[in-house]
Formats: structure tokens, C-alpha cells, sequence
């Protein structure tokens, strides 16, 4: 496909100093989530020596935040095939079945290497794991830590493995720029800017005989979102400078229920964990009725894409900017105990969920789509690999199930460094990448590109909305700074929002997670995949691929 109208030309690369420093080990890890200290992890028990890079310290991703848990067939009842059903459904045609087996076969094998690993879940008094159910499961497959503090549980296990290993260096408080290759065109390291260290402006090199991405997403692109300030987008961006395909970046999933309050910080909403419709609380308008009911088998626990188009079409009809979650039946003691995080966050803006009903809003929250890979987590491009929210597998096809992201980065982590492990060349040398189309955005852009997004890009995307934001993009693209952090970040969320809105604007149907009011169905000839690039003129490239 030719170059989209009215997007704006993007850079091949981060305006940035020279690198003033080098260091050199086997792997380099970029991210320090549920993806990258696994794989860190995975690839120090193949002998090999792992460097891992996180932009600010290594528990500030997104997988501390996440509250509902991890599926997995854990139950004798359940089965791997009626897990693959589930995220089939929810994927609305466009998952991988071979990429959904590999996860539901392997993700109990490595939920029990968590286990050994530290992790300590909720169990039964009998010692058996204690299972929930999430939206668009069928059957009780939720492990769950500390009620809905799983994500921190699963943070604190890996950190502390990872901090016990010697032979893994952990560089905080560093930024990705871009990647370095071979005059094969092969991966063999990466620049990056870290606070304090080495030259005055801190850029350097990390010289690999493999990279791995796992950076998170990239929530940050819109105005309200339950991802932290880091989720810039920084992996995909990266990949597509570098030359990479990614792939179903128009689908964003945006969570049903985040907390809608006057005295939540606008950066990154608290998330109210579908656990908790799981356990039996449900969404009500103003007048105190469940709009769910009736629009799907499900109601309240539908796939998250059907809950959060239900809940924006309450708000259409009301003019609120707000519904509720009503967990008032479920009893204080029973709260505190399994939601104690929610109780917590709540109450700290003044609202009591034993007595209260919770103002949520849909938020933008997961990216089903990004850097394109294969069951072994490569990349297009030679020594590249993907894995976590980062990476798309085809796994989650165009809405992920609830539950199934941090499984997912579980068992394509071990699939990495597996592939790793077999065929991994000696550290190359880096060629010098080209001098020209280096440029950064200017910072203060990031509210505006956060603005456009939500109004053009968001839940609700039509032809008119989209081609709006498209030429704000390029509008702010005209608007160009110095290097620095906050730069560097803009221009990432300036690469990954084009691309976004270049798949929405071609993407002429509504399917899962993506909804376009002037193509309200899914259309047949749309059941595939929109692979991106970044052309050597800076600009978005697609090509179709169908669904074999």
C-alpha cells in the first residue's frame, strides 16, 4: 500500500549525541516488566551473560499494576482447548491458532516456574490455588496474588531472582534511543541515554549478540489511560526506526472500568480490576440499571471490547462521563479481603465501594498489536526479538482476553531465549547509520498529541475524526526541539500514535477493539493483518496480509 494522506514523515532515527561510552555483553534486555525479567532470567540458565536496561527503576512498568491475575488451565475441569476457545472468541478472528495453542499448552508449566521462582499466590485452605474468573472466560482460570495485587507479587518474585544473579546487570534510569546494526543487517546492540553516566549528556552503547524488546505499550498516547507515565511506545518506535514491520497497532484496548475521579492524576488512571465483575459487582447507569444485560451472553463480563462500547454508548445517550460499578452486595469483609488495592485507591479520593457505588470510564489500556514476531519472538529483523506487550504474536488478535498478557509474556519469554540459546553468532561490529533524518519532537507537543488522539483515535473513530488527528499529527511533527528525555519520549508517542491512526484510517470496519461509526460491522475482506514500516522517506507503509 502507498503512504497515507495527511500523516507527517517520521525520523529515521533520534537526534542524539554521539555515543560516549560502550559497554558489550551476550543479550541486552530492554524493559524490566514480567517479559524482560523472565527472559533475563531464562537466558542466564543458558550460560549466558544479560544485560537488562529499564527506563526508570526496574518496578515502575506496567506489570506491578496489574491487579486481576494470570490465565492458565489450572484446574482439572478446565481444559487448554476451552482456554484457546476464550481467546479466540475475544480475538474476533484475527488471533493465531497456532500462537494461542502455544500459550494455553505452556502457560501452566510456566506459572509453576513462577512459583518456584518466589512467587506467592492466593490459595484455598486446602493449599490449592486459589482460581477466579475474568471477562470472556467461561471457566475459573485467574491465579491471583495478595487479592488483586498479583502484579506486584509478580514484580517483587522476578526482581529479587533477578537481583540475586551476579551475571545480570541492571542499568536504571535509562532511555532507548535506537538500534545498532551489523553490515549484515543483523542486531547487534543498542544506544541509549542514562542519567548520570558516562559523557556529559549520558548517551551510550550496549553492544549484543541479541536484543530483546520488552518495553510495554503505550498508553500514554491518549489523554486517559490506566498505563504509567513510562508507556511511551519507546520499543515500537525503536522498531519501526530501525526498519522492523509491526503489526495491529489500531487495536488499543481500553479497560472498562478505570476510576473516574476529580482527585486522580490525570497521567494514569487506577485501573478497577474486571476481577472484581468476576466476583459478582456490576455496571449501572444514573438511574441505578444494568445496561449489560441483554447486550451479551456474558452481560458484565463480556469481552472488555463489548463492555467498553456498551459503557460509551450509555455515556453518549446521558452526556456523563461516567457509569458505575455497583459492589455494595458484596459485603465489606468480602472487599477488604480480596479487593484490598481497589478498597485502598477508593477510599483515598473519597469514595467507600462497601457503601458507595464507583464512578468508572472506559481508559486506554492494552495494545493487542506491536512489534510483528514469530513463535520464537524474532522479529523481521535479524537478532530482534519481541516479547510482552511490546511484541504481537498473534495471540490476542483484535482484543486481548482478559488475563492473558502477563501468560503471555511468561511463555514467549522462555521461547526467546530457547531461540537464543540454539544460534547465537559472535558480537558483531556496528556500521554507522545514516547521518541524515535524525530529528526530535518538541515536548511540549505530548498534551496536544495526547488531546488529538482521544478525539480522533480513541473508542470512537470515524473517517472525519481520524483524518483530524492524522493532520494534527503533522501539524506537531513541524514542531521540533533539541535532544533530550522528554523529547526523545515525544517523538516515540509521535511515531506510534502515526501509525496508529494510519491502520484506523484503512481499517474501513468495526472489529474487536477497533470501532468505526461509519463501518459499524466486521467485513470479511478485513479478516487479516495491517503490516506497517517506515519507509526510507520517513513515511508509513502498509501492506494487507489475510488470515490463511
Amino acid at each position: 500500500m502507498s503512504p497515507l494522506a495527511d500523516l507527517p514523515a517520521l525520523p529515521r532515527r533520534l537526534a542524539a549525541a554521539e555515543p560516549g561510552w560502550t559497554e558489550t555483553t551476550d543479550v541486552v534486555v530492554v524493559g524490566s516488566g514480567i517479559a524482560g525479567l523472565t527472559a533475563a532470567l531464562h537466558l542466564r540458565e543458558q550460560g549466558l551473560h544479560v544485560t537488562v536496561v529499564t527506563k526508570v527503576n526496574i518496578d515502575d512498568g506496567s506489570t506491578r499494576w496489574a491487579q486481576g491475575g494470570i490465565a492458565a488451565v489450572l484446574d482439572p475441569l478446565d481444559t487448554p482447548q476451552a482456554h484457546a476457545y476464550d481467546t479466540e472468541i475475544a480475538g474476533v478472528g484475527l488471533c493465531d491458532p497456532e500462537a494461542v495453542r502455544v500459550l494455553v499448552e505452556e502457560g501452566p508449566a510456566r506459572i509453576r516456574e513462577l512459583i518456584r521462582r518466589g512467587a506467592e499466590f492466593d490459595r484455598n485452605p486446602d493449599g490449592s490455588l486459589m482460581l477466579t474468573r475474568e471477562g470472556g472466560h467461561r471457566a475459573d482460570r485467574i491465579v491471583h496474588a495478595g487479592g488483586d495485587a498479583t502484579g506486584a507479587e509478580v514484580q517483587r518474585a522476578l526482581h529479587q531472582a533477578v537481583r540475586r544473579d551476579p551475571w545480570i546487570r541492571l542499568v536504571e534510569h535509562a532511555l532507548v534511543l535506537d538500534l545498532l546494526r551489523a553490515a549484515d543487517g543483523r542486531a547487534c546492540g543498542l544506544t541509549l541515554h542514562v542519567l548520570g553516566e558516562g559523557s556529559e549528556d549520558g548517551v551510550g552503547a550496549i553492544l549484543a549478540r541479541a536484543v530483546v524488546l520488552a518495553t510495554g505499550g503505550m498508553g500514554q498516547i491518549y489523554s486517559s489511560t490506566t498505563n504509567p507515565p513510562v508507556s511511551t511506545g519507546d520499543g515500537v518506535a525503536l522498531a519501526l526506526r530501525a526498519g522492523a514491520e509491526v503489526t495491529d497497532i489500531e487495536f488499543v484496548q481500553f479497560h472498562p472500568t478505570s476510576f473516574v475521579s476529580g482527585e486522580v492524576n490525570s497521567v494514569q488512571r487506577p485501573l478497577i480490576s474486571e476481577a472484581l465483575r468476576g466476583e459478582g459487582a456490576y455496571l449501572v447507569d444514573e438511574a441505578g440499571e444494568r445496561f449489560m444485560v441483554g447486550r451479551h451472553e456474558l452481560a458484565e463480563l463480556a469481552p472488555r471490547d463489548v463492555v467498553a462500547k456498551g459503557i460509551y454508548r450509555v455515556l453518549r445517550s446521558t452526556g456523563a462521563d461516567h457509569v458505575y460499578l455497583d459492589a455494595r452486595h458484596l459485603g465489606r469483609e468480602f472487599l477488604e479481603q480480596r479487593f484490598p488495592t481497589i478498597m485502598a485507591s477508593t477510599r483515598a479520593a473519597g469514595v467507600d465501594p462497601a457503601t458507595e457505588l464507583i464512578p468508572v470510564a472506559p481508559a486506554a489500556h492494552y495494545a493487542s498489536g506491536g512489534v510483528r514476531t514469530d513463535l520464537s519472538g524474532r522479529s523481521s529483523i535479524p537478532g530482534l526479538y519481541a516479547c510482552g506487550e511490546v511484541a504481537c504474536t498473534g495471540v490476542h488478535g483484535a482484543n486481548r482476553l482478559a488475563s492473558n498478557s502477563l501468560l503471555e509474556g511468561l511463555v514467549f519469554a522462555k521461547r526467546i531465549a530457547d531461540d537464543i540459546a540454539r544460534d547465537l553468532p559472535a558480537q558483531a561490529e556496528p556500521v554507522p547509520g545514516d547521518a541524515g533524518g535524525g530529528w526530535v519532537a518538541d515536548p511540549a507537543v505530548r498534551a496536544e498529541l495526547q488531546r488529538a488522539m482521544t478525539r480522533g483515535a480513541g473508542v470512537l473513530r470515524s473517517a472525519d475524526s481520524l483524518s483530524a488527528a492524522a493532520k494534527e499529527l503533522s501539524r506537531l511533527a513541524e514542531q521540533r526541539s533539541r535532544p533530550n528525555t522528554a523529547a526523545w519520549e515525544a517523538t516515540n508517542l509521535l511515531t506510534v500514535a502515526a501509525v496508529l491512526v494510519a491502520n484506523a484510517q484503512t481499517r474501513r470496519e468495526t472489529r474487536g477493539c477497533h470501532w468505526r461509526e461509519d463501518h459499524p460491522t466486521a467485513a470479511d475482506e478485513w479478516r487479516g493483518h495491517l503490516l506497517d514500516a517506515v519507509g526510507p522517506d520517513g513515511f508509513v507503509t502498509q501492506k494487507f496480509e489475510e488470515m490463511a
